[in-house]
C-alpha cells in the first residue's frame, strides 16, 4: 500500500448495514467504528467477507 493511499474504516448502523468512512472523520451520526481500517480494497474485501446477507437487520426472519 502507497503511503499516499487514504485509509478506511469499516462502520456499521443500527441495521447492521455495513459502509466505509475516511480514517481521519468522525463517523456519521447513527454509524459506529467496527476496529477494522485499511486501504479502499482491504476493507471492501472484507465487507465482502462478512456482510453475507445484505437485508437490513429489520427486514431479517
Amino acid at each position: 500500500m502507497s503511503i499516499d493511499e487514504p485509509y478506511y474504516r469499516i462502520v456499521v448502523n443500527d441495521e447492521e448495514q455495513l459502509s466505509l468512512w475516511p480514517l481521519h472523520k468522525e463517523p456519521a451520526v447513527g454509524w459506529r467504528d467496527i476496529g477494522t481500517a485499511g486501504s479502499r480494497g482491504e476493507c471492501l474485501a472484507e465487507i465482502r467477507r462478512i456482510w453475507t446477507d445484505l437485508r437490513p437487520k429489520s427486514l431479517r426472519v
